[in-house]
């Protein structure tokens, strides 16, 4: 008998069924302009997310200060609650609060280096605009460092058996993984900006 021990869950679902294109055309208006007038989070991004824009260093609570973002934060609970369900958490699903949600700007080209999500609990991403052939979000397996001499795997190996797994972004489309889940966003190889709306959870 062989068992299937300590999965590593990722969730990826529509964020809700109706209202999708007006939500995200409010969102990256919302974000492109956040994007002209934050001069510290420009700052920020020349050393940190170099060709790109994100809010991550300077407004990173947007759900507190824009109505558009508390409306986003409102759908995205419904599915971290769910989310949570799924893992088993011994909490009540809604002691997780969201408490960071910033912008991300991918212009072509630009790459978000490997990293995880310190002191949270749950961390995902909303996307807002992913033209043809933009970055997926890579996943790398946490056991990674453990392997030493373990060979690699067959190109085709199921999902379970890979190394790194890749998740194409889809608009109006929810990714959740838990915090400690190593991921990067590679080279953006689209002709136009990928645009998203990272978040964390964490719990009282």
């Amino acid at each position: 008998m062989i068992k299937t021990l300590f999965p590593t869950f990722i969730y990826y679902a529509p964020l809700k069924s109706q209202g999708i294109l007006q939500l995200n055309k409010e969102i990256k208006q919302e974000a492109l302009k956040f994007s002209e007038i934050d001069d510290q989070g420009k700052l920020w991004c020349l050393k940190n997310y170099r060709g790109g824009y994100t809010s991550y260093g300077s407004m990173s609570q947007l759900h507190k200060i824009s109505t558009t973002f508390e409306n986003l934060e409102k759908d995205i609970n419904k599915h971290v609650y769910k989310f949570a369900r799924h893992l088993e958490m011994d909490i009540n699903p809604k002691e997780l609060k969201m408490t960071s949600c910033w912008i991300n700007i991918m212009p072509p080209g630009v790459t978000h280096a490997m990293h995880i999500h310190p002191l949270s609990v749950i961390s995902g991403t909303y996307y807002v605009q992913t033209p043809k052939n933009c970055s997926s979000i890579k996943f790398e397996d946490p056991r990674l460092e453990s392997f030493m001499a373990s060979p690699p795997r067959k190109h085709n190996a199921k999902d379970f058996n890979q190394r790194h797994i890749s998740v194409a972004p889809r608009e109006g489309h929810i990714v959740l993984f838990e915090s400690w889940l190593r991921h990067e966003v590679p080279p953006n190889d689209a002709t136009k900006e990928r645009i998203s709306i990272s978040f964390n959870y964490d719990w009282d």
